[in-house]
């Protein structure tokens, strides 16, 4: 069977993944003096969920430098994430509610892979409790799970799952009510990029990087435009646009091929 435009990446990529990512934590190094110019936030409250099989220390470089921008950053504290078991279903939620009375604000989401998917879940389920919602490499718009590289892991937990979910997944069928920002990779080795395309609309967008998908944390471009996402005022939102000197870190987002009937929002 030919290998379709749209399958998951190509084995190169898959199997230079670790050796990109640790190149990516160079240029993050490198780019370190640079960061105090990074646009400060509000100090609104921050969610960061990690990817399958991470946990929160894949994520400690970017809650680093998003708390030194002054927002309230915090880790899901839930472990390695092995999918929508009950204790991470349960968790989250529970998350969502203890960040909302704490700080009496919505609270911005960025999800990491798999912790997209779970971001955007949430801001579904309580959308008053969530300013926006931010993903990295996060293969929402799958259509069949030769797409990713990382299907075997995750089935290999579907034993201890509460959610079953099949192909596309069919909460992508109804718009999220917040705004919304997929930051993706044509150079992803884990998951197809045109997986992680978001549908166009006046709160959503797709900003195209250059990283490695193991790489997204710690990647100097998006760590800008996550922070730059971020410090918008809210109730503002307005697409991400790079300084003239950052736009070759930045190549032309890709337009969605649609998968679904676009539902009303509620």
């Amino acid at each position: 069977m030919a290998r379709q435009d749209t399958d998951g990446p190509s084995l190169p990529l898959y199997l230079s993944e670790v050796s990109r990512a640790c190149a990516d934590y160079g240029l993050y190094l490198a780019a370190r003096p640079l960061m105090p110019r990074l646009p400060v936030g509000d100090g609104h409250p921050v969610l960061v969920l990690p990817g399958l099989l991470a946990d929160d220390v894949s994520t400690r470089v970017l809650r680093r430098t998003l708390r030194r921008l002054g927002y309230r950053v915090h880790g899901w504290r839930l472990g390695r994430n092995i999918g929508p078991t009950a204790e991470c279903v349960e968790g989250m939620s529970r998350r969502i509610d203890d960040l909302s009375d704490r700080y009496g604000r919505p609270i911005s989401l960025v999800g990491w892979s798999l912790g997209g998917i779970f971001a955007r879940d949430l801001a579904r389920k309580t959308p008053d409790s969530v300013r926006q919602v931010i993903t990295l490499g996060s293969p929402f718009a799958l259509q069949r799970d030769t797409q990713t590289r990382a299907n075997r892991a995750f089935e290999r937990y579907s034993h201890l799952h509460v959610e079953q979910r099949t192909l596309p997944l069919q909460s992508e069928s109804t718009p999220l009510q917040v705004p919304a920002t997929s930051i993706y990779s044509h150079h992803d080795g884990i998951v197809a990029w045109q997986a992680c395309l978001d549908r166009l609309s006046p709160q959503t967008e797709n900003i195209a990087v250059y990283a490695s998908h193991l790489g997204m944390g710690h990647h100097p471009a998006v760590i800008y435009a996550v922070a730059d996402r971020l410090a918008q005022p809210e109730g503002t939102w307005r697409p991400f646009r790079a300084p003239l000197a950052l736009r070759p870190c930045f190549p032309r987002p890709d337009v969605p091929q649609p998968a679904f009937p676009v539902a009303a929002a509620a």
